[in-house]
């Protein structure tokens, strides 16, 4: 058979690999964790603005929609993943269907994507983290804080921060799933604040109108369906929770539960601090913000709490870039255990981690 139509069966990947297993130590817990750590992340705390810029209070229906997009992929990875609890994703998926070649770009189509996320959300943790040491007095030099694109010499927060990531999923999956749990509660915890200070200021006339620029503007330059589409990405994430499917306990109940159950807490949770940001404020005051929720608490006089919600930010954005390594290792994992990468590259640590790929 060609190299480019050669498949490999499902029972293949469901028996896994002699000396190459990874441990499976996760339950549902923990991937709903993980798929909200990978969701809830710059997205919510500055698409807001732009999103209301451009539907105004039909925000709302705008995120209900991208929500509703997302669900449907979603399902279908919970369906795959539950079918294929192997590691690698949409990877092993396109291997065993549509063969070796589709495999291949694939993989590194995926590779390249959480590359690319990874290296993006570093460099918004280095902007919030020097934003945050600097209303302390603690002023970063912009050689050390910005690339030699942005007239630095190197972005030393960012690489910091992908090496601290790297650190803890090196010290075993478990370990760095439970941290990553408690840093989604307070990420959580931080939002449900917002909610709690700004719910009393809530006035039921700043939904009036409620779609000033139509459903879909001419072009789709504005309106609901425009802010939909840049609202999508900050759905965007839930996949990684595939990607674990080999150290999941009870594969064929818990990833269905990761992968969808995550989609819901996120949907409905984005739903409700958009909700609230505009009965707060009007969508005058901080459309097109970069920081429509640090504006609001200021606004109805609760800047010291705007401080915090930005510590929490900085504290817990780095689950987004746990949920990305994690789920690049095992892509990579998955693409040396059948040979498209060296196979010394799967190696499995003592800790039961792709120690090589990490």
């Amino acid at each position: 058979m060609a190299f480019w139509n050669r498949r490999r069966s499902i029972d293949a990947m469901i028996a896994g690999h002699e000396g190459e297993r990874l441990k499976a130590t996760l339950s549902w817990p923990h991937l709903l964790a993980l798929g909200v750590g990978a969701i809830v992340g710059t997205g919510i705390l500055t698409l807001i603005g732009v999103g209301a810029g451009l539907a105004g209070p039909a925000v709302l229906v705008s995120f209900g929609l991208a929500g509703l997009v997302c669900l449907c992929a979603a399902l279908a990875y919970a369906e795959l993943s539950t079918m294929m609890p192997a590691a690698g994703s949409a990877y092993a998926y396109s291997y065993a269907v549509l063969g070796e070649l589709a495999a291949w770009v694939i993989g590194w189509s995926l590779i390249l994507e959480y590359s690319l996320v990874v290296s993006a959300v570093a460099v918004g943790w280095s902007g919030y983290a020097v934003g945050f040491l600097s209303g302390l007095g603690i002023d970063v030099p912009l050689a050390l804080a910005a690339g030699p694109h942005a007239g630095g010499i190197v972005n030393l927060p960012a690489v910091a921060i992908i090496g601290v990531v790297t650190g803890l999923l090196l010290l075993g999956t478990r370990e760095s799933a439970t941290l990553n749990a408690v840093l989604v509660v307070i990420k959580i915890a931080a939002l449900v604040a917002f909610v709690v200070l700004a719910l009393p200021h809530f006035e039921q006339a700043h939904f009036t109108p409620f779609m000033p620029n139509g459903f879909g503007a001419p072009f789709v330059q504005t309106g609901v369906m425009a802010a939909a589409a840049i609202i999508f990405f900050a759905f965007y994430g839930f996949d990684a929770i595939s990607t674990a499917a080999e150290e999941t306990k009870k594969p064929e109940r818990d990833l269905a539960i990761g992968i969808v159950g995550s989609m819901l807490i996120c949907t409905v949770l984005y739903m409700v601090v958009a909700a609230v940001a505009i009965g707060a404020r009007p969508v005058a005051d901080f459309a097109d913000s970069p920081e429509p929720l640090a504006l609001i608490l200021r606004q109805i006089g609760q800047g010291g709490w705007a401080q915090v919600i930005a510590a929490a930010a900085v504290i817990a954005l780095p689950t987004v870039l746990l949920a990305f390594l994690f789920g690049q290792s095992r892509i990579f994992l998955g693409m040396a255990r059948d040979g498209l990468l060296p196979r010394r590259l799967a190696k499995v640590s003592s800790r039961g981690v792709p120690a090589v790929v990490t």
